[in-house]
């Protein structure tokens, strides 16, 4: 099955206004933008000479901000220093309409910052600022409480890990129990090597490290058919036994994704990218996608294909993208 163009029409029209919270680590994404015309005479690295810089939410932000390019009402919470890169992080959220009234500050933290600079659409390296992040009873009770306030508004919750210290079992628990009692569907974006006790989730969105990782398997080498990929199978069958999620949706990258559902047979949907220019925030659309289209009605066939459009468009742009509604509606097929 192909979705076509009438019926994501339809649910892109149901998704508006819809409220997804996105719960996890929220940083800023800074870029310098350049080019490189010689090598540096003090050591063999590139010069780079600056053409322009620009700073854009990212990690659990950026999924927000991908709801909300979508028409959804996209909401954040999660910690961030009381420090000037959290004060610009709430800033550039707010102009987009992204809610932060569930994004609490903590004075022992400094926000979490990734610097990529850019060269001829190449990154040439990045720089990270981060400090562990650890919950204080208080805070931990607090942010609880606030989440539990906020799931009670929602349509749909996205759990975002990155492994920076927000996203910890009695999080999740408190997600999960919270949005149990309202009925809404609850997204996860895992991250390797955090093991947390997520079954109950709606649907989980690792990609093919991510999967094999959370399964415990060495990851081998992906045959030219994911259906007919023995090993991804059993990591499939391992996962929905341990998550117990209604749909795992495994990205895989230039291969699509591979769609499985506890008694059915599984599916593939193959890549829809016309260029590939810049991967990084590629996992944001898909689960941002993904929920607010399953908030919407969308079948969870439905959800993964238009997942995977709007993945295609934004792999297309340079640095942490969204999609839009025009965007995703221009290169899906008319319908039959």
């Amino acid at each position: 099955m192909t979705i076509h163009r009438i019926r994501a029409t339809e649910l892109l029209a149901a998704c508006r206004g819809k409220k997804i919270l996105v719960v996890g680590d929220l940083m800023l994404d800074r870029y310098i933008i350049g080019s490189v015309s010689r090598i540096s005479p003090e050591a063999p690295v590139p010069v780079v000479h600056v053409h322009s810089e620009k700073a854009v939410p990212g990690g659990a932000s950026n999924v927000a901000l991908n709801i909300g390019s979508l028409g959804g009402a996209g909401g954040v919470a999660g910690v961030i220093g009381d420090d000037a890169d959290g004060r610009e992080l709430s800033g550039l959220l707010a102009t987009r309409g992204i809610s932060t009234s569930a994004a609490q500050r903590d004075t022992s933290i400094r926000t979490t910052v990734k610097t990529r600079v850019i060269a001829e659409r190449q990154q040439v390296v990045r720089i990270d600022w981060e400090d562990a992040f650890h919950y204080t009873p208080e805070l931990l009770a607090a942010f609880r409480a606030r989440l539990e306030s906020e799931i009670a508004q929602a349509d749909g919750v996205i759990l975002e890990d990155y492994g920076k210290g927000v996203i910890v079992q009695e999080v999740v628990d408190t997600v999960l129990a919270a949005a149990a009692k309202r009925g809404i569907p609850v997204g996860l974006d895992p991250k390797e090597n955090h093991i947390l006790d997520v079954a109950g989730i709606t649907l989980a969105t690792p990609n093919r490290k991510e999967a094999f990782n959370g399964a415990g398997v060495a990851e081998t080498r992906p045959t030219a058919d994911p259906l007919t990929d023995p090993a991804l199978r059993r990591v499939g069958d391992i996962l929905l036994e341990k998550w117990r999620p209604e749909l795992l949706m495994i990205t895989l990258g230039a291969q699509g994704m591979l769609l499985l559902e506890r008694g059915k047979p599984p599916a593939h949907v193959p890549t829809r990218a016309r260029e590939v220019f810049d991967v990084s925030g590629a996992g944001d659309t898909v689960i941002a996608t993904c929920v607010l289209a399953r908030a919407a009605g969308a079948s969870f066939l439905e959800a993964a294909e238009i997942a995977n459009y709007a993945a295609g468009v934004v792999v297309g742009k340079l640095g942490t993208a969204t999609c839009t509604p025009d965007e995703l509606l221009g290169w899906m097929p008319p319908a039959p």
